[in-house]
C-alpha cells in the first residue's frame, strides 16, 4: 500500500503539488486508477474528435456559407421590402396623410367651430345668460334680501320664545316625575337589592372557590404533570435508543461506503475524464493536423500549380488578346459619346440663349467704369482678370424686361 501511494515530484513544493498527486491514497484507489483512466481515454477519445470535426464543420459552414447567405438576404430584404416601403410611406402615405387629415378638418372640423362661434355662442349669451342675469339682478335679489328680513327679524324670535316655553313644559310634565322616581323609589330599592346579592351569593361563592375547587384543581393538575413528565421521560429514552440503531445499522455503513468507496472511485473518475479529454484533445489535434497536410499536398499544390501554370498564362494572354482592345474600343466609344453629348448640349444651351435674346431682346450695355461692364467679366472675354469672378452663363435682363416677362 505504501508503495502504491502518489507522491509528488521533487521539484514542486507542498503547496504546489499537482492536483491529482494526493498523498496517503488507499489500494482501491490505486488500482482503479489506470484501468479507469484507459476505459475512459477509449471512450472519449470517439466523443472528443467528433466534437472537434463538428467545431471545424460549423466554423467552415459558418465562413463560407452562412455569412454570405446572411448578407445575400439581407439585400434582398432591403431591395425587396425596406426600399419599397420606404418610397411608399414617402411618396404615397405621407401625401394622402396630410390630404386626409385636411379633409377631416374641412368635413368635420371647421363647420362645428364655426357653428360654436358664430351660432351657439351668440344664441346662449343673448338668449339665455342675458335674461338670467337681468332676472337675478332684478328680481331674485330683492325677494332674497326680503326673506331674509323676515327670517331674522320676525321666524327667528318667535321660534326661540316658542322653544323656551316648550322646553319648560316638557321638563315640568316628563323629566321631573322620572328624576324624582329614580331619586326617592329605585335607588334604594337597588341598594337594597345589592346587599343581599352580596352577602347571600357572592360571598358563599368566593368561599367555595378558595376554600375548595381551588386545592382540587391544584391537586388534579400535579398528578396530570407528573404523567406528563413519565411519558416524556419513556418517549425520551425510545428516541435515544431508535437514533443510536439508525446511527449504527444504517448511518454508519452509509458514511463508510460513500468515504471509501464512493468518493475515491468518483474522484478518479472525475480525474481520468479531464485528463483524457485533454489526451483525446491532443489526439484529435494532431489528426486534425495529419489531415491538413494532406489536404495541402495532395488538392491545394496541385491547385496551386495548375493555377500558377495553367489559369494565369491563358488569364493573361485572354486579357491581352480579347479584354485590352474591348476595353479600349468600349472606352473609345464612351469618349465619342460624350463628346457628342457635351455638342449637342452646347449647341440646346446657345440656341435657348438666341431664342431668350429673340423674345426679349438684348440688355443694354454698361458704361466701360462701371462695375458689371465687360471688362470686368472672363465669360467670351481674351483678357484674364485675376480678381474678377466669373461671370453667369446668361446676362442678366434689366428691370423693365424682367417685369415684362
Amino acid at each position: 500500500m505504501e508503495q502504491g501511494k502518489h507522491r509528488a515530484p521533487a521539484e514542486y513544493g507542498a503547496h504546489q503539488a499537482p492536483a491529482h498527486y494526493e498523498g496517503g491514497d488507499g489500494c482501491l484507489t490505486t488500482l482503479i486508477r489506470i484501468p479507469v483512466r484507459i476505459v475512459v481515454l477509449l471512450v472519449v477519445l470517439p466523443v472528443r474528435m467528433v466534437w472537434d470535426a463538428l467545431v471545424v464543420t460549423a466554423r467552415a459552414a459558418e465562413r463560407v456559407l452562412f455569412r454570405p447567405l446572411g448578407r445575400a438576404l439581407a439585400w434582398l430584404f432591403d431591395v425587396l421590402v425596406v426600399i419599397p416601403a420606404r418610397w411608399l410611406w414617402r411618396c404615397v402615405c405621407v401625401p394622402l396623410g396630410h390630404a386626409l387629415a385636411w379633409l377631416a378638418r374641412a368635413v368635420f372640423v371647421w363647420p362645428w367651430v364655426a357653428l360654436w362661434r358664430h351660432v351657439v355662442v351668440p344664441v346662449v349669451r343673448y338668449g339665455v345668460v342675458v335674461p338670467l342675469r337681468w332676472v337675478y339682478a332684478h328680481l331674485l335679489t330683492p325677494l332674497g334680501r326680503g326673506l331674509r328680513w323676515l327670517y331674522r327679524e320676525v321666524l327667528v324670535p318667535a321660534a326661540r320664545w316658542l322653544g323656551s316655553a316648550l322646553k319648560w313644559l316638557l321638563a315640568m310634565v316628563f323629566v321631573m316625575p322620572v328624576v324624582l322616581l329614580w331619586r326617592y323609589v329605585l335607588v334604594p330599592v337597588g341598594l337594597a337589592v345589592a346587599w343581599l346579592v352580596r352577602y347571600l351569593v357572592v360571598v358563599p361563592l368566593v368561599w367555595v372557590y378558595r376554600r375548595v375547587l381551588t386545592p382540587l384543581g391544584h391537586g388534579i393538575a400535579w398528578v396530570v404533570d407528573l404523567a406528563i413528565r413519565g411519558i416524556e421521560a419513556f418517549f425520551r429514552g425510545l428516541g435515544v435508543v431508535l437514533r443510536w440503531l439508525v446511527v449504527v445499522l444504517l448511518v454508519t455503513p452509509v458514511v463508510w461506503v460513500y468515504r471509501r468507496v464512493l468518493t475515491p472511485v468518483g474522484r478518479e473518475i472525475a480525474a481520468a475524464l479531464g485528463i483524457a479529454w485533454q489526451v483525446a484533445g491532443l489526439l484529435s489535434r494532431a489528426v486534425g493536423r495529419a489531415l491538413a497536410w494532406l489536404a495541402r499536398n495532395l488538392i491545394a499544390a496541385p491547385v496551386r500549380w495548375a493555377y500558377r501554370t495553367v489559369c494565369v498564362p491563358v488569364g493573361r494572354f485572354v486579357r491581352d488578346a480579347f479584354l485590352a482592345p474591348v476595353g479600349r474600343a468600349l472606352r473609345a466609344v464612351g469618349r465619342t459619346t460624350r463628346q457628342t453629348l457635351r455638342a449637342a448640349r452646347e449647341t440646346v444651351r446657345r440656341a435657348r440663349r438666341d431664342a431668350w435674346r429673340a423674345l426679349v431682346g438684348t440688355p443694354a450695355e454698361p458704361e466701360p467704369g462701371e462695375p458689371g461692364s465687360p471688362l470686368a467679366r472672363t465669360l467670351g472675354s481674351t483678357t484674364t482678370v485675376p480678381s474678377a469672378a466669373p461671370g453667369p452663363e446668361f446676362s442678366p435682363l434689366p428691370e423693365k424686361s424682367a417685369q415684362q416677362g
